[in-house]
């Protein structure tokens, strides 16, 4: 190495152990796999890496999976397992694009992974597609950071082999073997026609009646023709579009049809689903009259297919009823698919297509979360506001009214109070009994839901061991019942914040963010005018002597002044929350 060269790798390892490489942009690592941190790496690994198989052929995808204690950092490669000093083979697709992302290491594209920010970690998932001149033996690497200083270096993972290589393989495209069909594949010449939807067809359209023509519009349907079914699927998609019959509402164990754009090529495929996995192509291909189009950013195919495949394993019979599951997301250079971005479309219930005609939608929102996201809204933006409201501002006004022998601010106050325990427990449960535990794709989404839950129960809880009114503590128990309450609608508006764009729910972007601006907006706004209401009155109340029993009579009496005014003002407060709580029910209904 020359000096030039010298001055250049010096320069590149004193700059890394600067900033290090939180972004994960390690390319100058691929040869070595050694961070450039300024200290040696440890010497027995803590993490380990699986993969799904032990034997490969060329086009084969294989699981790989790191796991361990915590860690910030990794870089993933497989290399040829007798000359582990040679550069990576193959090629990886990312199962969570949020914390890991593909890097281009020599000529192979996409062939190492590494994390995309310095957050905590305990496991990551990636797929490893073995390329058509794979060696006869591949080691899977990894070099894992816990620390800026705590780093290893090319763990050893497991070796994966070709059985029986006895000549060179040439290069072979990881999905055209299962993708490929036995019969004539024909161009589509224009849209779809919904025309005959409910009436000759079984449709289902996202949105409801949409034109399959319209660059938004996800169309599928059934045309029974004797003992053969004719299907069209389309939709906005430069990927993939895929349906499914299922038995149940959950992946798994599912009849799958995949349209799949490879290199503006499209390519029609039976697979099946084996719960929340990459799905398994068939090797062969039971689809007639195959056609298909791209244009405008829009998929089209349509093929056939017999209502009974006896012959086939892992094909329904279509005189039977499903549900019906419709997907769309990405897919690579090579016709490997990502996983879809946002929740597929299910029908509400079981459907046979070849019954009936009808003319249905979907939801690509369960029952279940949706009735979590309309309980949370009617709870933190109706309820628990406007009792905020009656409580800070609505103690003079209706001081000389009782209801139950309590003062009606604070019966109101209590009752809506008690509402929003009771909503936000009903909506707690419902994720939990929809995802049968604890959801790991949801970000910092339901971590912040326990928080809130816990502090709407201490809440009611804080609030039973109230001290009478001229009572020493009172003051310190008013001071905690305000911050406690304050605390729980600041995490509670930040919840929902995070859980509007979740692929469970998926709110329309970007009205869901400014719709919910718009409300704090509104409530903050409500408050500071009656702050301000609140002040003049205040400053208006004659002091006609230095007595604090005449100075209370003086304030009590300019907020009397005030009453209809705060009475105006809490009415339109109301029906504003209204408007917005309808809104956000009918964009919860609409997804």
């Amino acid at each position: 190495m020359g000096l030039p060269g010298l001055a250049v790798w010096m320069f590149v390892c004193l700059y890394a152990s600067v900033v290090g490489y939180p972004n994960g942009k390690v390319r100058e690592a691929c040869s070595s796999m050694v961070p450039c941190h300024g200290s040696s790496p440890q010497l027995s690994p803590e993490h380990t890496i699986t993969v799904n198989g032990t034997e490969f052929k060329p086009g084969d995808i294989i699981e790989v999976h790191l796991s361990g204690p915590d860690f910030e950092g990794f870089f993933i490669q497989a290399r040829d397992a007798e000359h582990l000093d040679r550069p990576a083979v193959g090629s990886f697709v990312l199962a969570d694009r949020r914390r890991s992302q593909l890097l281009t290491c020599g000529r192979t594209k996409n062939s190492a992974v590494s994390h995309t920010s310095k957050v905590k970690k305990k496991d990551i998932k990636v797929y490893w597609v073995a390329p058509g001149d794979a060696p006869k033996r591949v080691q899977f690497l990894a070099t894992v950071v816990k620390k800026y200083r705590i780093f290893w270096v090319k763990i050893p993972g497991p070796v994966v082999s070709q059985p029986d290589v006895l000549s060179p393989t040439p290069p072979l495209d990881p999905t055209s073997e299962a993708m490929s069909t036995s019969h004539p594949v024909s161009y589509i010449s224009k849209p779809f026609s919904a025309s005959s939807c409910g009436i000759t067809k079984f449709c289902i359209r996202n949105p409801t009646n949409c034109d399959p023509g319209s660059a938004s519009c996800f169309f599928l349907s059934f045309q029974q023709e004797e003992s053969s079914v004719f299907i069209e699927m389309s939709g906005p998609s430069e990927g993939y579009l895929a349906f499914a019959f299922s038995h149940d509402q959950w992946m798994g164990g599912d009849d799958a049809y995949l349209c799949v754009n490879e290199d503006h090529l499209v390519h029609v495929s039976t697979a099946c689903l084996k719960k929340r996995s990459h799905p398994l192509l068939d090797s062969e291909n039971p689809l007639e009259d195959i056609s298909w189009r791209l244009a405008d950013g829009i998929l089209q195919c349509s093929f056939r297919r017999s209502i009974h495949l006896p012959a086939y394993k892992g094909r329904f019979n279509l005189d039977n009823s499903y549900y019906i599951f419709l997907a769309d997301g990405e897919a690579s250079e090579g016709g490997l698919l990502y996983k879809h971005r946002r929740q597929p479309l299910v029908t509400d219930g079981l459907y046979n297509v070849t019954g009936l005609p009808q003319d249905i939608g979907g939801s690509r929102a369960p029952r279940l979360i949706k009735a979590h996201g309309a309980l949370m809204f009617v709870a933190w933006i109706t309820t628990v506001s406007i009792g905020v409201i009656v409580a800070r501002f609505f103690k003079p006004v209706w001081s000389h009214s009782f209801l139950l022998g309590k003062e009606l601010w604070f019966q109101v106050h209590r009752m809506l109070m008690l509402t929003t325990v009771m909503l936000t427990s009903i909506s707690f449960v419902l994720p939990f009994v929809y995802r049968g535990g604890w959801s790991q794709q949801a970000g910092f989404h339901p971590y912040l839901g326990c928080a809130v839950m816990a502090l709407t129960i201490f809440q009611p809880l804080m609030a039973g061991f109230r001290p009478s009114r001229h009572a020493p503590r009172r003051q310190l128990f008013n001071w905690f019942h305000w911050s406690t309450g304050t605390t729980a609608r600041i995490l509670a508006v930040v919840t929902m914040f995070l859980g509007m764009d979740l692929p469970a729910l998926d709110l329309p972007d970007p009205w869901d963010t400014y719709a919910m601006i718009g409300f704090v907006a509104w409530h903050v706004g409500t408050d500071v005018l009656l702050e301000i209401h609140s002040y003049c009155l205040v400053r208006k109340a004659e002091v006609i002597e230095d007595d604090r029993v005449q100075i209370l009579q003086s304030l009590t009496s300019a907020e009397a002044e005030g009453r209809l005014f705060k009475q105006i003002v809490l009415t339109v407060y109301v029906c504003g929350n209204i408007v917005f709580l309808v809104a956000f029910l009918i964009a919860i209904n609409q997804v």
